[in-house]
């Protein structure tokens, strides 16, 4: 049986992708942190895990190394937004996002390199306020724009082994977080996008699907945003 780990990986899009994991018959580890998940699914195990806090991250590394010989599958989703004005954000602000999104993902890899087979995924969940400026959170967008660039430059680590790595990038997702917004944000945001509506998760979670199935599909970043910022 194959391993995936999926962080961020008990709600939303992370969520969706580990279901998907599971129905190919991979046994999926899943971080997340908040309230205690207490699902029962089938070889699936949820950790809770604050990856702006490095002695969790490297943890649950020790727990992945002792229990896993290899690991197939690597799902980069676990991210974070601290919606504070640009003056108001702080450093610790700004160092938590950056934890999360980027250098937890960077420990991560590098630490499991040796575990990963020949022939593995690696795919990060990047964000369209990667690559369009992010109108109210600055950092996020950053956070998001260096998960692009990280997702690029590891191809060249594993240059040669069948390994590929990519980023997802969605637009604007039906997860719970997006279904708190105010409808009129909602509506307006319908507007800019072609298809007038947010991306279903099962959208979403096809694209990283066809990232797993094609092994030609590497380093790419792969835009899924319904026509976002059309006109």
């Amino acid at each position: 049986m194959k391993t995936a780990i999926v962080t961020g990986g008990t709600s939303g899009i992370g969520l969706g992708v580990a279901k998907m994991l599971l129905e190919k018959g991979y046994r999926v580890y899943a971080t997340y942190v908040g309230n205690n998940f207490n699902e029962k699914i089938e070889n699936f195990e949820a950790i809770k895990v604050d990856q702006s806090n490095r002695n969790e991250l490297y943890a649950f590394i020790a727990k992945i190394k002792e229990e896993c010989t290899a690991i197939d599958c690597i799902i980069c989703n676990a991210g974070m937004s601290i919606r504070k004005s640009f003056t108001e954000t702080t450093d610790n602000d700004w160092d938590a996002m950056m934890e999360v999104a980027v250098n937890s993902h960077y420990i991560l890899i590098r630490e499991l390199y040796g575990i990963i087979p020949n022939g593995s995924r690696i795919i990060f969940t990047g964000s369209q306020m990667g690559i369009m400026p992010h109108a109210t959170i600055l950092g996020y967008g950053v956070t998001k724009a260096a998960v692009h660039a990280l997702a690029k430059n590891l191809v060249k680590e594993f240059e040669g082994t069948g390994t590929t790595v990519n980023a997802v990038v969605p637009g604007f997702v039906e997860t719970p977080w997006q279904k708190e917004k105010p409808e009129e944000i909602k509506q307006n945001i319908y507007k800019k996008t072609a298809i007038h509506r947010f991306a279903t998760i099962d959208e979403i979670v096809g694209t990283y699907k066809f990232c797993i199935d094609n092994p030609f599909v590497n380093g790419s970043l792969i835009e899924v945003n319904g026509g976002y910022s059309y006109k």
